[in-house]
Parts: structure tokens; sequence; C-alpha cells
């Protein structure tokens, strides 16, 4: 027997297989803890599977099933653009330490199970006031503006950016100077945002059936936007990731849906500081099925010496920020009667198993960013990696408190720590 190497959550994992070359695999997973695992995210490298007996000809795909025959949902991303898949994302649920078996085929076409659960979209304004097509690529110059509604009733680009989403929760980005991050609270599971935001006589800051816009950002880092922690004679100075000095950004689409999202953000010309060289940063973010989180993975190069990445939470109406250290899993949260529709909302941070993390408080005035409760990490070799999550009362019950609040980051931190495995 040989061992294929395949990647579950953010951990490697070993499966054992026949070392011939065959049509169908089966892989065991097995949850190491004493609590249900719904959606959990599995990606399976085709690399891995090729190398150890799963030979899958050009322009063939896969399905996945239980050993039950029950189908799977599967999502197959060519993520090098090369023409053929690189990596199968799915969902696997588990009862508390359980093992299960799944059945990997190769088939001649995809397989389409379901509803989509994740997308991703960015839509520019055309000479007739419409929306569209979707971009796969696009960019803004240095000095984007902000959108003045005062003037125009619609912005540039629908919902002014770029809008990530799945069957829980959504994101936006505000592509222009503020270059800040928004929480779409949902009550649905269907993907919406290809239409919010089209009908200037409705807004989505007011409450719909599909949900609504639930946070005021204003100076803060509002929804994990990012900046910089920069040492500046002996004393430490945080530079937003925006304004005059930020340059061109550039956005790419990843993959979109039906079981993950992802897309890039690319930063090639930041001026940090006056007479240092420009500072080049990518954001990579990722939203899964199932989930109330996003997750970025930033890489910074040619930051000043001593620098640390920083996101955060916006706390314009929240008293207090609470620190999470659970199973090497680091985190701030905040859980209040916070969001613009005056009920409860419960955002936070989370860092991977390990990362070196230092938080804190902006002042409240008097600084270009402000009301923000950050954590940061030193500049390394290695991308800086956060989940940013948005718990809406309305979404969900178990908002509905600050205990239940905390009790489900502890779990989300303990899924982190501890990974499906694969038996060997």
């Amino acid at each position: 027997m040989k061992l294929v190497t395949l990647l579950v959550g953010i951990a490697a994992v070993s499966i054992s297989l026949s070392a011939s070359a065959q049509s169908t695999l089966e892989l065991r997973f097995s949850n190491p803890l004493s609590m249900v695992r719904a959606d959990e995210p599995v990606v399976l490298f085709r690399t891995s599977l090729e190398r150890k007996g799963l030979k899958v000809p050009s322009g063939k795909y896969l399905s996945v099933a239980y050993t039950t025959g029950e189908l799977i949902p599967v999502q197959l991303d060519d993520l090098n653009n090369d023409g053929q898949w690189d990596e199968a994302a799915l969902l696997l649920n588990f009862q508390p330490n359980e093992s299960k078996a799944i059945l990997v085929s190769i088939t001649d076409q995809v397989v389409s199970i379901g509803a989509p659960r994740a997308h991703v979209r960015h839509m520019r304004k055309q000479a007739d006031n419409s929306f569209g097509p979707d971009l796969r690529i696009d960019s803004v110059p240095p000095g984007q503006p902000a959108t003045d509604f005062a003037v125009t009733k619609l912005p540039p680009f629908l919902t002014e950016g770029p809008a990530w989403e799945n069957d829980k929760v959504g994101f936006r980005l505000y592509f222009d100077v503020r270059n800040g991050k928004d929480i779409w609270g949902k009550t649905t599971t269907s993907m919406v945002m290809d239409q919010v935001g089209r009908d200037t006589k409705t807004s989505y800051h007011d409450r719909a059936s599909w949900g609504m816009d639930v946070l005021k950002v204003g100076k803060s880092l509002g929804a994990g936007a990012l900046a910089l922690l920069v040492p500046v004679n002996g004393k430490d100075t945080m530079v937003r990731l925006g304004g005059l000095n930020m340059g061109k950004i550039i956005y790419e689409k990843i993959a979109d849906g039906p079981v993950r999202a992802m897309f890039r953000l690319t930063y090639p010309n930041w001026k940090v500081l006056a007479g240092a060289p420009p500072v080049s940063l990518t954001e990579e973010i990722t939203i899964w099925g199932g989930q109330y989180y996003t997750e970025s993975k930033v890489t910074v190069s040619h930051a000043p010496k001593g620098s640390s990445v920083v996101t955060g939470i916006v706390n314009l109406k929240s008293q207090a920020v609470v620190n999470l250290d659970v199973e090497k899993v680091k985190g701030i949260y905040t859980f209040d009667k916070q969001s613009e529709n005056s009920d409860l909302l419960g955002m936070a941070v989370l860092l991977p198993p390990g990362q070196k993390a230092v938080s804190g408080q902006t002042p409240n005035a008097g600084t270009d960013i402000t009301q923000t409760y950050f954590i940061a990490s030193p500049v390394g070799k290695e991308p800086f990696v956060f989940r940013f999550y948005a718990g809406w009362e309305q979404s969900e019950s178990f908002f509905r408190s600050a205990a239940s609040f905390d009790v489900y980051l502890n779990e989300q931190a303990r899924r982190w720590a501890s990974p499906v495995k694969g038996n060997k």
C-alpha cells in the first residue's frame, strides 16, 4: 500500500490506497473531536491523487459519494489557469469522533448537485446604468474616489465593489480609496449579491427579505480591513491600506462556487512611508459554504523592517472586546447591539494555531484609523492568515446571546486546531 497526501482544512493528511492505476478510490476520514462538525472544508489535490494511482485524463472530472451511494457536491477548481482543474473542494459532515469513507470516481462530465453555496462577483456600471457582466479581472487606479451618492444614485461598481457570500453570510469591499470591508447579514440561503444594489428605489441598508447591510464602518478597519504597524522613530505607527498612497488595486476571481469562492486582491505599489521603497501586498480571500467566516491569506513584500500586518473589528457600538486563546488559536471578538438594525451582532477575528499575535485598540479620534479593536502579527516569510466571523441574531438563534457566541467561537477554534484526519 502507498500513501497519498491530501489537504483537509489547513492540515495535510494521509490515506491508504492501491498503487495501481484505477478509476475509483475509497478515502477514509475521521473526526478527532467529540463534537459535531457540519460542512467541514476538504480539499483534494489532483497531483497527489494522480501520483498515487488515480490517473485523471485531460478533460475528465470527479464525482464524490459516501459509501451509502449519497452524492457529495464537489467543486473542481483550475487555480493556475492551465485549462484543467487542480483541486477538488467539498464539504463533509461528521458526528462526534466519527470515521467515514468516501468514494472518488472519474467521470466524463461535471456532476452538479444542489444549489450553489458560495459565490463571488464584481460588476461595473455600464452606460445605461445596468451592471454586468461579472468580471474575472479588474483594477482601479490610484486615488479611485468613493461614490458621492448626493451626486449619483448608482456607484461605478455594483454595491461599490466585489461582494462575496455563502449560504450563511456575505461581505463586500469598497473598491476605492477607502478599501474597507463590510458585512451582509443574510436570512436566506440563496445567492443574492448579483441582484442587491441594482434598484435605486430600495436601500440595502434597510431590512429586506434576504437580509441587509448590517455594519457601519466609518474610519475603522470595519470587518477585517488591513493595515501595517510600522516602526517610525522608535514608535509604532499604524498605516491603513487605503488612501492616495495605496496605489492601484487589482481584483482577480480565482474560483466561484458551488462549494467555495476565492478571489485575489493585489496592491503592487503601496507607498507606506515617504522615501522608502513601495510595499507590495496580496490578499487571497476564500469563503466556504456553511460557514460564518471569510478567510484571508495575506503576503507582504518589501515592508519596513519590524512591521506587522494588522486587521481588526470596528468598535463604534461595542462596549468591550474579548480576547480568545483556545488550543493555540488566538483571536478577539465583540458581541453587542452593534448592527445597523439595532440588534445583536457578534464579530471575531481568529488566527490559526501558533501564529504570533498582539492585540490592542486604536484611538477613537485624531488618527487615520479610529474606533478599531485590532490584532497584528509580524511580517514574515509565511502569510498572515485570519478568519473574520460575523454572527447576526437574525441569521441564527445561537447568535442571540454573548454566551452562545462564545461557545460557537470556542468550537470553531477547536475545529481549526484539530482538523479532520485521514486513516493511514
